[in-house]
């Protein structure tokens, strides 16, 4: 059976990949940042994961108002990056892996999760962001499974949903007849919101007990509403449900390998967080 190495979760902003594509990794204002990844480079070069599970939120590129999936997933060979209008240099296409795509939409299903299933899919920063700044040599050399979860237009999915929404997706990968060795990552937050009389909030406090408490007792997040979580930690700080749905995929206890946290980058809280099961 396929077995789950281990999840990530990290943030994701455009910001990102302006640094990269500008090479300022090193500067004051960045390195900070990027040097969290260097512990998580290493864990990837030792583990050597065959597949990408990748929880996710677009922010307009595949998906917009007029038609917004609550739960989203991919089921296509490859997934290819496209201009959101931040002025990003496209990224090669990722490859899929169709396979294990059709085996989660399958078991998903059965699960009671309503998904729409997306033969073909533009991914935009939030995917392919976080696995740049993974596998920062390029191309992403594991193959990709997208799963988009909703949090841009209301109503949107409670965090104990997400939280299953993982445990579904986590237990499916077991039960997958293949050698795979699969990471689960999820991508978005921390805190942070974007406009209005709020723009630039930063929870800092609520953050850091977040990532505590997602490798401790993962359950006391989804006992906040979308509201509550607003307002904790802004309006798209609520993209923290993608760390929740990672952290269900990882199924029983978990060991925080790595984590790194850093504010503020583009008004953003930056986290990131290594895990593996116990």
């Amino acid at each position: 059976m396929a077995r789950i190495i281990g999840g990530i979760t990290t943030s994701h902003v455009p910001a990102i990949g302006r640094a990269l594509a500008k090479e300022l990794q090193q500067t004051p204002y960045w390195k900070p940042f990027f040097d969290g990844f260097l512990p998580v480079h290493d864990w990837l070069a030792r583990n050597k994961p065959d597949i990408a599970v990748v929880f996710y939120n677009d922010h307009g590129l595949n998906f917009f108002l007029d038609k917004m999936p609550t739960f989203a997933i991919g089921a296509a060979a490859e997934y290819h990056n496209a201009d959101e209008g931040w002025g990003l240099p496209e990224l090669a296409p990722h490859q899929g892996d169709e396979d294990l795509s059709w085996h989660l939409i399958d078991a998903l299903v059965e699960a009671e999760f309503d998904l729409t299933t997306c033969q073909e899919m533009l991914v935009d920063h939030a995917f392919a962001l976080p696995l740049e700044l993974l596998w920062p040599e390029g191309p992403c050399p594991v193959r990709t499974v997208p799963i988009c979860i909703n949090t841009v237009q209301f109503p949107l999915p409670s965090a104990a949903r997400c939280y299953k929404l993982g445990q579904a997706v986590g237990r499916a990968i077991e039960a997958w007849e293949s050698d795979a060795r699969v990471v689960v990552i999820g991508t978005g937050g921390l805190s942070h919101q974007l406009e209005g009389e709020r723009a630039g909030f930063i929870n800092k406090e609520f953050d850091q007990m977040f990532m505590e408490k997602l490798v401790s007792d993962p359950l006391w997040a989804t006992r906040y509403s979308i509201p509550d979580l607003v307002e904790l930690t802004g309006t798209q700080g609520v993209e923290l449900v993608m760390w929740l749905a990672t952290r269900g995929a990882l199924l029983g206890d978990v060991a925080k390998i790595h984590s790194n946290y850093h504010i503020p980058i583009s008004n953003t809280a930056a986290g990131l967080m290594l895990m593996e099961n116990a």
